[in-house]
């Protein structure tokens, strides 16, 4: 996935998360009397230990409120940075896929503008230190007046939200990029409707889910008084799901570049999956069969990456192996109407596209 390292950093930031909240659990049990978590080697030592742990501990709700608090604040930047990287990343990456100016989206031209506009009229307060104003305008001015300079887009123009990132603020951000219908790739998305099928039960939506933890975040920063103090599982499962929202907003990014650069000519549709063997991460594949035009041929070879995409999925494959009527192929030259099989090192499903980026 184009986002991979980002994602990496996500999960890493994740976890981190995770072990902080397990390891203060076993502390607060430790140290209020429950001396099963201890290791039994410790033997006679256990109460020696306890009683150094209980002497600056504070009382277990007012370290469970600070857990909490701190846990809440932290899941909700995790989430927030992802989100804002995302954008910056695709507005930087628009000028290759847009070469012309005037062929970017309107919607994309007037957030532009507008935020070039807002910017200039801020310039001079702390958050935007890091910006000239010869760099808010220079884009502007290349793009608008088509001098045949190469344009760039100012990601700070496109990220002057006030609002927490909510369902409806999280879809105007990506629609003012250019992005549209970004909540109902996320709905859709096999982690998120996991989460909400088979840790919640259905009684909840990915979209009550984050409002509550945006509410226990503006509690928690915001000094209010913590009426509400989430369980360490509880904690574990929010940080599941700001995992796999995290991934979901990641997809629906890469999905976007790959089809536009299909359009371009920069990636290239293979084929879809008409059969997916589960058990062996195996598929047969169609190359795409076109009348009126000729298929652009290529060449696929084990080890070569591809990207599989369909309704609210977008993930990079690796072909571990490669087949043709029961013969192991170390490489193929596709070509129009072809069937063959190829097992992948990630999951998939029937009906999805292969690409192959160039």
């Amino acid at each position: 996935m184009m986002f991979q390292e980002r994602l990496k950093t996500v999960q890493r930031n994740i976890s981190t998360v995770r072990s902080i909240i397990q390891v203060n659990e076993k502390l607060i049990r430790a140290a209020f009397g429950d001396k099963s978590i201890l290791p039994q080697e410790w033997g006679t030592e256990a109460d020696s230990i306890i009683a150094q742990l209980t002497q600056d501990a504070p009382e277990p709700r007012d370290w469970r409120i600070y857990d909490h608090c701190s846990v809440v604040t932290r899941l909700y930047a995790i989430y927030e940075r992802f989100v804002e990287d995302l954008i910056r990343e695709w507005i930087q990456v628009l000028p290759d896929l847009f070469p012309v100016y005037a062929d970017l989206e309107e919607r994309i031209c007037n957030t532009h503008r507008i935020g070039v506009a807002r910017l200039l009229l801020d310039i001079t307060k702390n958050r935007f230190g890091h910006l000239s104003v010869e760099e808010v305008i220079r884009g502007l001015f290349y793009g608008a007046s088509g001098t045949g300079e190469k344009y760039e887009l100012l990601p700070d123009a496109f990220l002057l939200h006030e609002q927490n990132l909510r369902k409806d603020t999280l879809d105007k951000l990506f629609a003012d990029a250019g992005i549209l219908s970004a909540w109902s790739w996320v709905e859709k998305h096999r982690k998120i409707k996991y989460f909400v099928e088979e840790i919640r039960g259905s009684e909840n939506t990915a979209e009550g889910e984050l409002n509550e933890l945006i509410g226990y975040r503006n509690d928690a920063a915001h000094g209010a008084f913590i009426d509400t103090i989430l369980s360490s599982n509880a904690l574990l499962e929010l940080c599941d799901f700001v995992e796999a929202l995290c991934q979901a907003l990641a997809e629906l990014v890469t999905c976007q570049i790959i089809k536009q650069q299909t359009s371009t000519g920069q990636a290239q549709e293979i084929g879809r999956i008409t059969e997916w063997f589960k058990k062996s991460q195996a598929a047969v594949v169609k190359v795409e069969e076109k009348v009126e035009e000729k298929v652009e041929e290529t060449t696929l070879s084990v080890g070569t990456s591809v990207f599989l995409m369909g309704e609210a999925y977008c993930q990079v494959a690796t072909i571990q192996s490669i087949r043709i009527n029961d013969a192991d192929q170390e490489s193929v030259q596709t070509s129009s109407g072809m069937e063959l099989g190829l097992k992948f090192n990630v999951k998939a499903r029937k009906k999805l596209r292969l690409y192959l980026v160039k």
